[in-house]
């Protein structure tokens, strides 16, 4: 089977829309991406920063709220579409909740061929990044480092803690189906 859905989880300022923008460049067809990102970017402003939606802490804490989690799933179930009316999608995703944000995806990506990459990175250096982004909430990224993966099963891992987002993206390349 050739591969529908790339799934990259990893914490945030992990390298992930690198590595997404250097899959793009170097694969042979093309897939589009899509991440949690691109969903908070739709939400409505009201749901941007409440309770109900999604709502961020001083500290870099991400709070989840009921109809955040009802758009999420939502959400999945139309990228899932997607890729069943055949674009070729790449996720770009933070498993906040491990196994479970795992087999929610799973569950929405059921019958298509499906390759799960974990996206590792030292929390001291994706602190680094988040710093010099400016665009996250201080805290967010050592987190997230550790957290996102606990209880996910991956067919792939690789760390940007010191490896370039193309050589990540030529790693995950070598294991996509066509």
């Amino acid at each position: 089977m050739a591969t529908d859905v790339i799934v990259l989880n990893g914490g945030s300022s992990s390298g992930k829309t690198g590595i997404v923008r250097c899959l793009q460049a170097i694969l042979p067809t093309p897939w589009l991406a899509l991440g949690v990102d691109t969903m908070v970017d739709a939400l409505p402003a009201a749901l941007q920063a409440s309770e109900e939606g999604l709502d961020i802490s001083p500290d870099g804490t991400v709070n989840v709220g009921a109809e955040f989690a009802a758009l999420d799933r939502a959400w999945s179930e139309g990228v899932a579409a997607m890729a069943r009316a055949g674009a070729h999608i790449i996720i770009d995703d933070v498993f906040l909740g491990g196994a479970a944000s795992q087999e929610r995806w799973q569950k929405a990506l059921a019958g298509l061929d499906v390759l799960w990459v974990g996206i590792k990175c030292d929390k001291e250096v994706a602190a680094g990044r988040e710093l010099a982004r400016g665009d996250r909430t201080r805290g967010m990224a050592a987190q997230q480092a550790e957290l996102v993966h606990k209880g996910v099963m991956y067919d792939l891992e690789v760390d940007t803690t010191r490896a370039e987002s193309l050589e990540c993206a030529k790693i995950i390349a070598a294991h996509v189906t066509t």
